[in-house]
C-alpha cells in the first residue's frame, strides 16, 4: 500500500515539475537580474516619464489600459484617447488575491490624450448609488464618424462580479454614461474581456474556485488552484441582448489562470494569457460561430497578465516576472519593490531564416538587446519572435500589467497594478520634445 502511495506521489510531483517548474524556478526561487530601467526605444532616462494625478493621487493601481479610436468615413484613426482602469483601493479589496476588506472606496477610469497629453477623470453618469463600482478588465468600440461607442468595464463587486456596460460619446469622451448592469453565474472569476462588435466579447474567467469562497476556502481553495496548475480557467463569448439579457457560450476550456485575453484586428486570432505557466495561447476563430480552435502557445519571460495588439496585429504582453518581489510590494514590506517586463510577440514571417531574425541569434540566443534577455528564461519559439519593449527592476516602474504600442507615433504605454501613474515611453527623447 505504501509503494502504491509512493509512486502515484511520485507520479504527481512528476507532472507538477513538467508543467510548473520552469515557472517555479524562474519567477519564484529565482531573482531576475533586470536593470533599473530598459526600454527599447532608446534610454529611458531620456524617454521615459510617469505620468500621475498631482492634486488627489487618485491614478494608481491601474489595472488595464485600452485605445479608444476615434474613426472617419474611411476607417481612418482621426483621434485616439487611452483609456485606464485604476482602483485606488485595491491593497483592501482584491477579489482574485485578497484581501476582501472594505469594497466601500470606488474605483476610477480615466481618459489620456495622446495628442495633448492631458489627463482627465472619466465621470459615470447614472450609475446606480450604492452599487460598488471596482474596475477591472474592459474594451470599448471605435467611434465611427462622431457615433457613440460601447464600454464594457468587469466590476469586481461586493456581493458579485458584474460586467457594466456605458457609453462614450466622442463630443464629450471624460464622460460615461451608464447602461446596464450585466450579470449571471457564469461570471465566476471574470477577468479580462475582448470586444468581437458592439454588443459582444470573449471574456476569461481566471478561477474556478475564488476568494468568494465561504470561510477558510475563500484562501486555501484558490492558492492551491493557482500554485498547482489545475486547467480549470476558461473563455466564454457573451452576447448582450437588447432586453438585457445574455447568450453565453463556452469557447475554450482547460486554461490554466486565464488572464488577459485580446482579439486580432482581422478577427480571426485570440490570444489567451495564462499566467502560471507563463505562456500566451493562440486560437483561431471563426467570426460567424465565434468557436475558437487550439493553434499554438508561445512561452515569455514572466507571469503574464494583460494582452493587447497593435495597429499591425504584434501582440504586446506584460506581466510580473518575480513572485515573491511583487507580494512584498502587495504587504508594504520595506523597501520593497516588484520588476516589470513587457514583450512583443510577433508572427515569424515566413520563409524567414533565424538569421534573418536577428543575426546575433547563433551566440546570444533571441531578445539580445536587452540586458536581460527573454531567452535566458524562457525557451524560443518556432512560430514567433518575442523582443523585450521595457523592463524594470522596479526602480522605474513597477508591477506591470498592460502594455500598449500607438504604431502612428511609436509611443509605448504601461500600467502598474500596484504601481502609481502611468508609463508613457516616446520614441523621441524628451528633451526634443520640449518636456
Amino acid at each position: 500500500m505504501f509503494y502504491r502511495f509512493a509512486a502515484v506521489l511520485t507520479t504527481l510531483l512528476a507532472i507538477y515539475v513538467y508543467r510548473n517548474g520552469r515557472a517555479l524556478y524562474h519567477h519564484v526561487l529565482t531573482t531576475p537580474a533586470l536593470p533599473k530601467g530598459y526600454f527599447a526605444g532608446g534610454d529611458y532616462r531620456d524617454h521615459c516619464v510617469v505620468i500621475k494625478d498631482e492634486i488627489d493621487n487618485r491614478l494608481t493601481h491601474c489595472e488595464h489600459i485600452i485605445f479608444w479610436d476615434h474613426l472617419d468615413e474611411e476607417d481612418n484613426v482621426t483621434n485616439r484617447l487611452v483609456l485606464l482602469s485604476c482602483d485606488p483601493g485595491r491593497r483592501a479589496w482584491n477579489t482574485i488575491m485578497g484581501p476582501m476588506d472594505d469594497p466601500d472606496p470606488s474605483g476610477h477610469l480615466w481618459m489620456h490624450s495622446t495628442e495633448t497629453g492631458s489627463l482627465s477623470l472619466v465621470t459615470l453618469t447614472n450609475y446606480p448609488e450604492g452599487h460598488d463600482f471596482h474596475p477591472f478588465g474592459m474594451d470599448v468600440y471605435p467611434s465611427k464618424a462622431g457615433a457613440p461607442s460601447n464600454l464594457f468595464v468587469i466590476n469586481h463587486a461586493r456581493e458579485n462580479s458584474t460586467i457594466e456596460q456605458f457609453v462614450l460619446d466622442p463630443a464629450q469622451p471624460t464622460i460615461a454614461t451608464y447602461v446596464r448592469t450585466l450579470t449571471s453565474p457564469y461570471f465566476v472569476a471574470p477577468n479580462a474581456l475582448t470586444l468581437t462588435s458592439p454588443t459582444s466579447f470573449y471574456f476569461t474567467n481566471d478561477h474556478l474556485m475564488t476568494r468568494r469562497l465561504p470561510g477558510l476556502l475563500s484562501s486555501i481553495l484558490p492558492t492551491i488552484e493557482s500554485f498547482c496548475g489545475f486547467p480549470l480557467a476558461w473563455v466564454a463569448h457573451v452576447t448582450a441582448l437588447p432586453d438585457g439579457s445574455i447568450q453565453h457560450k463556452v469557447a475554450a476550456l482547460g486554461i490554466t489562470l486565464a488572464n488577459g485575453v485580446a482579439l486580432s484586428h482581422d478577427g480571426l486570432h485570440l490570444a489567451v494569457a495564462s499566467s502560471s505557466l507563463t505562456k500566451v495561447h493562440f486560437y483561431r476563430r471563426d467570426p460567424s460561430t465565434n468557436e475558437l480552435t487550439r493553434d499554438h502557445e508561445v512561452m515569455v519571460p514572466f507571469m503574464v497578465d494583460n494582452l493587447m495588439y497593435d495597429d499591425d496585429d504584434m501582440l504586446i504582453a506584460a506581466g510580473l516576472p518575480h513572485y515573491p518581489s511583487f507580494m512584498g510590494v502587495v504587504e508594504r514590506k520595506p523597501g520593497a519593490k516588484a520588476p516589470s517586463w513587457a514583450v512583443s510577440i510577433r508572427p515569424v514571417r515566413a520563409g524567414e531564416s533565424e538569421d534573418q531574425k536577428d543575426p546575433r541569434s547563433k551566440t546570444t540566443g533571441y531578445d539580445s538587446r536587452a540586458p536581460l534577455s527573454a531567452s535566458v528564461i524562457a525557451p524560443a519559439s518556432s512560430t514567433d519572435e518575442v523582443e523585450t519593449i521595457f523592463q524594470s527592476d522596479g526602480s522605474v516602474y513597477g508591477t506591470s500589467t498592460t502594455g500598449l504600442i500607438d504604431t502612428r507615433t511609436g509611443t509605448f504605454y504601461l500600467t502598474g497594478l500596484y504601481e502609481d501613474g502611468l508609463l508613457v515611453c516616446y520614441p523621441e527623447s524628451r528633451n526634443n520634445l520640449g518636456m
